[in-house]
């Protein structure tokens, strides 16, 4: 069983300097949406959010912001916390059987697929000599 307050996330949304106004239409916005609080830091270009797990992924709320044209940090070391949390909080929601988040499909489906599409070829490659040790 998931501790409730596991759901409970405050993270960071780090914006590019450029456009400069980005930073306070983000939190406009943001503050506009339902179970999410948005807040300035006192670092420039970074918001800090609140959100619940049950209404909101970190994943989703940027990929929104993105397709609203911001421009977020996208430099090594953000890249890779940001995907830790993504892996995080979507297996937290696997774990938690939330529908909506899926981590990884069906196994039967996935063998179904990948040899739907393979012709089964992979050996006529190799000499006979060579398929004993594969």
């Amino acid at each position: 069983m998931i501790n409730p307050f596991e759901l409970e996330k405050i993270r960071e949304l780090w914006f590019m300097p450029e456009p400069a106004d980005q930073t306070a239409r983000a939190l406009a916005i943001l503050s506009g949406l339902a179970n999410l609080k948005a807040f300035r830091t006192p670092k420039p270009h970074v918001l800090e959010i609140h959100y619940n797990l049950r209404d909101y992924t970190l994943a989703g709320l940027e990929r929104a912001l993105e397709q609203e044209g911001f421009h977020l940090d996208h430099s090594f070391l953000h890249h890779i916390g940001r995907n830790i949390i993504y892996y995080c909080e979507d297996t937290t929601l696997h774990n938690m059987e939330i529908r909506g988040h899926i981590t990884k499909k069906n196994e039967k489906e996935v063998f179904i697929e990948v040899s739907g599409r393979h012709a089964h070829t992979e050996h006529a490659a190799n000499p006979p000599q060579r398929r004993e040790y594969e």
